[in-house]
């Protein structure tokens, strides 16, 4: 009876990462749709770039992308301890506020300049958040790489929308 509690108490242990990135995330993203849903008219009224994706093309890609950066905290956080880990679970939490920050600077300023700047600062904090979880698990790290090249197209597609817009 002892072991197969040790063992069920171990797998706890090591999904417990995964779950709490998962809630995180989960938190970012629904703290974000809450600014962008209302803000869909404005959106569309705005003049787009021929190479703006299409409206289902966005949670088709998010979706994804949450995953892995659920998966990509999990994997790392659950190979580092102590202030290593505290300092990682920051830098993943910092990362995911400036994630949300961007879409209630640009859906809910109705700003695209705004959303510009969070992108820039969004961007900037993925660059540093993957070499920090690289220093610790590089697969976790590489798992940010397709997060990281969206946002930069976001930035692009954020900055087009200011310069066509106003």
């Amino acid at each position: 009876m002892a072991l197969r509690w040790t063992t069920r108490s171990t797998k706890a242990r090591r999904a417990a990462p995964y779950a709490g990135a998962a809630l995180a995330v989960t938190a970012a993203a629904l703290v974000g749709a809450r600014a962008a849903g209302p803000a869909g008219s404005w959106y569309r009224s705005l003049d787009e770039p021929r190479w703006q994706p299409p409206p289902w093309a966005f949670p088709a890609v998010w979706t994804p992308l949450y995953a892995s950066i659920a998966w990509s905290a999990g994997h790392a956080l659950g190979r580092t301890r102590g202030r290593e880990r505290a300092a990682l679970a920051a830098a993943y939490g910092t990362n995911l506020t400036l994630n949300a920050g961007w879409t209630w600077l640009f859906f809910g300023l109705r700003s695209p300049a705004a959303g510009t700047a969070g992108c820039l600062l969004l961007d900037a904090d993925t660059l540093h958040l993957i070499r920090r979880t690289a220093r610790h698990d590089p697969a976790a790290a590489t798992a940010l790489v397709p997060y990281a090249a969206w946002c930069l197209f976001a930035t692009a597609l954020s900055a087009s929308l200011a310069r066509r817009n106003g």
